[in-house]
């Protein structure tokens, strides 16, 4: 192919290639696709198209091991979201993005788009946003750079949220000196539709209209996908690169397109996401082997002067790109006037496999559609483990396994009800709007998030989860826990487990150690999710997650969806009343490895995660569906971060109707600091009515899983008593639930008058 004429002139240098993130042997590759040098915005085409963030370069070949077809699920992989079968003629789309770097350079507005993002991805599949969750990692509270991070995000993904009129049901929240200069901010969105109506981004026909709508182009955001797979540095000032969002534009465009959909005007829709314009268009065709060709000289813009290159990579928020069906156009822009929206024809579809832009009917930009899209060069690449890993994780914990006392057990209880990892995030979620749309069951705070679906009286569960500690000591194991605590989660509430959308959180790819950690912990996803019968349907990766002090901990976040059949079953969370027997089904072992009280009271992130397997991992997730189906359970917690006793003391402090006191005991040879705060795997905490107690034991070991009783709840009052291991944590239960509540206010108070 010969070079078109008329194009933007700038040498192409070999520092302006790698400026544009692309290596030396990228280069030659693009220059045997054109056969020339590319013109400018050729090469930022390339660059983003080709970036991680577009183009999955290192974690491509990890992520083709993971499962992704199911009989639930309609929608995998390689769509804007993925969706799932919900029954009688309803789906369920879902889905997870990052919004990392961003954040770290500008926490509202970083945090704000990266829901706009989701909410977009989420409705041009024609489904109705119902609800947000967000997974959010920052450095200790201690430091204000953290305080003044989590402040802007939490106003950002709520704000953002409640203008729209979705609510932010669910999500967690860790802090960690680990995520000290690189938060991670992940928004997950889940929508409801008709699956008659579930739509997809093509551009088939040829010759049919490429429309671009919503809010104008502007220069914010250019090369943001680019920006998103480097490291952050002391130097940079990426803030012309992080977008602005207006969602009040973004609900109007929510409107416009769910219309669109079910008056059947449309062939394809897609936003204008990471790569903007360019994204869009290039992916489109792809998807449906067809060409696109268009013009930037006809997309509106905000800003006089733009250059194709900036309109190509512009991800200016709140815009789409549509193919109207032929003849069906003017329909299309008198339903956008409606909702006051510009709408804008810019090209058409092709049938020579061409991603094709004109600037004023001059090529600026010719490249085969399936080489850009489809063929961004992958690697498997070195993966050694760090040396320094494998040391903590063999470190001798015998030092911190025994307690001297109840009394320093009491202490311990304490610091961890403090932790701000630990501690309510009512400071958080009560600046979103949890209940709009009034299909809130049970919101955040629970161990999953409950949604009525439609009109009817069953449900959906959800669960964000991962414990970066655990995929740092160990990348494998961490996440087969990620997976598997996600699924207990949404199983606690009573709902089956059904698929799963992830986020894989990672440093600099190229550094053997990261990489190592990346393979392991997907290897550990696949097993999960196999074993489970929780298929992936799509997600996204975040690497180089990394400044000069080093990469966050390796976080795979995991959101699990689970179905309930039957709402009136829904099983809370916490205490229900007085008087109920409290068990423990599951296997308390001596671990301590990677556990919250080693962190929070001893300053040491050291040895192994607890194991998990994950046979017994699929039975507990029966027992908890069937003896919730079966109407045996008041509440049924999780027992994960900081063991038993903070478990049962939050099962307490969150009781209805307001703190109970506790009688408990745990029987066994497993030493105190074990018994007590160890993190074993494949526990909760259930409470029942005493004439229930034998029913549940019966289905325990039905299920060959070990159950016993603890003890009983008490009253208004009472105080928290537990014993294990010879020593007894006895404590005013309005006492600990003080510590609990105000940890977050208490730091937050630190924040006025804070900067960057």
């Amino acid at each position: 192919m010969s070079a078109p004429a008329g194009l933007e002139t700038m040498e192409i240098t070999p520092t302006l290639v790698a400026e544009h993130g692309l290596s030396p042997t990228e280069y030659e590759r693009i220059l045997e696709i054109l056969g020339r040098e590319p013109t400018f915005p050729e090469l930022g085409v390339f660059s983003a198209m080709w970036s991680e963030h577009c183009g999955y370069k290192s974690s491509k070949p990890l992520l083709r091991t993971l499962p992704t077809e199911g009989a639930c699920v309609v929608q995998g992989p390689g769509e804007n979201a993925g969706v799932i079968d919900a029954g009688d003629g309803w789906g369920l789309a879902f889905k997870i993005e990052s919004h990392n770097h961003p954040s770290a350079v500008e926490p509202y507005q970083g945090a704000a788009t990266g829901a706009g993002g989701i909410l977009r991805d989420v409705f041009t599949m024609g489904a109705r946003p119902i609800a947000l969750f967000d997974s959010l990692h920052f450095g200790s509270l201690e430091s204000p750079r953290a305080r003044y991070l989590l402040d802007g995000v939490v106003r950002g993904v709520g704000d953002y949220g409640n203008c729209v009129g979705v609510p932010t049901v669910g999500g967690e929240a860790v802090f960690d000196p680990a995520y000290e200069r690189n938060p991670l901010i992940n928004v997950m969105c889940i929508g409801l539709l008709r699956l008659e109506e579930l739509a997809q981004g093509l551009a088939e026909g040829v010759g049919n209209a490429v429309m671009a709508v919503g809010a104008r182009t502007g220069r914010d955001g250019i090369h943001g996908a680019t920006f998103a797979s480097e490291e952050l540095d002391e130097g940079s000032d990426r803030r012309p690169q992080v977008q602005v969002g207006d969602p009040f534009t973004e609900k109007l465009l929510l409107e416009a397109s769910l219309e669109l959909i079910r008056r059947g005007l449309l062939i394809g829709i897609q936003d204008m996401g990471a790569a903007g314009l360019t994204s869009s268009a290039s992916e489109m065709a792809a998807r449906s082997g067809s060409g696109i060709d268009f013009d930037v000289a006809l997309v509106p813009t905000r800003e006089p002067g733009m250059t194709p290159y900036e309109i190509l990579l512009s991800e200016s928020q709140e815009r789409m790109l549509l193919v109207a069906r032929p003849g069906r156009e003017n329909e299309v822009e008198d339903v956008l006037a409606k909702w006051d929206l510009e709408a804008a024809i810019i090209g058409h579809v092709t049938d020579d496999g061409n991603f094709r832009v004109r600037d004023g009917g001059e090529v600026v930009v010719e490249i085969p559609v399936t080489q850009l899209v489809d063929e961004c060069p992958t690697y498997i690449r070195e993966a050694l483990e760090d040396p320094e890993v494998r040391r903590l994780r063999d470190a001798d914990l015998t030092p911190y396994q025994g307690l001297a006392s109840g009394e320093e057990a009491v202490r311990a209880l304490l610091v961890l009800l403090d932790s701000p990892s630990i501690a309510s995030r009512s400071w958080i979620y009560e600046q979103y709007d949890t209940t709009v749309g009034t299909n809130t069951i049970v919101g955040p705070g629970s161990d999953a998030a409950v949604l009525r679906l439609a009109d009817t009286d069953r449900g959906l569960a959800v669960s964000l989860d991962c414990n970066g500690r655990y995929v740092y000591l160990d990348p494998r194991r961490g996440a087969r826990i990620a997976v598997s605590e996600a699924a207990r989660n949404v199983a606690c509430s009573g709902a089956r487990p059904s698929a799963v959308t992830n986020c894989l959180n990672f440093g600099n790819p190229l550094k053997p150690a990261v990489y190592h950690q990346l393979s392991e912990a997907v290897a550990g996803l696949a097993e999960a999710c196999h074993a489970l019968g929780t298929p992936v349907t799509g997600g996204n990766v975040s690497l180089y997650n990394e400044t000069p002090e080093g990469a966050v901990y390796p976080t795979p976040v995991i959101g699990m969806l689970g179905l309930l059949d039957r709402l009136e079953r829904v099983v809370p969370s916490f205490f229900q009343a007085p008087g109920s027997a409290v068990l423990l089904i599951g296997e308390t072992r001596d671990e301590l490895g990677a556990s919250e009280f080693l962190a929070a009271c001893h300053g040491i992130v050291a040895g192994r995660p607890p194991a998990v397997d994950l046979d017994e991992a699929g039975r507990l997730v029966d027992f908890l569906v069937e003896a919730a189906s079966r109407g045996l359970l008041l509440s049924a917690h999780d027992c994960s971060d900081g063991g038993l006793a903070v478990t049962l003391a939050e099962c307490a402090i969150e009781a209805r109707g307001g703190p109970l006191g506790l009688e408990a005991e745990l029987t066994g040879r497993v030493p105190a600091a074990a018994a007590f705060f160890g993190e074993s795997q494949s526990r909760v905490v259930l409470s029942c009515n005493p004439e229930h107690v034998d029913s549940v034991k019966e289905l325990a070991g039905e299920l060959g899983l070990p159950i016993a009783s603890i003890g009983r709840v008490g009253s208004p009052g009472e105080r928290f008593r537990f014993g294990a291991g010879g020593l007894i944590i006895d404590v005013e239960i309005d006492e600990a639930a003080d510590v609990y509540r105000s940890a977050l206010p208490r730091r937050m108070e630190k924040e006025a008058g804070l900067t960057t």
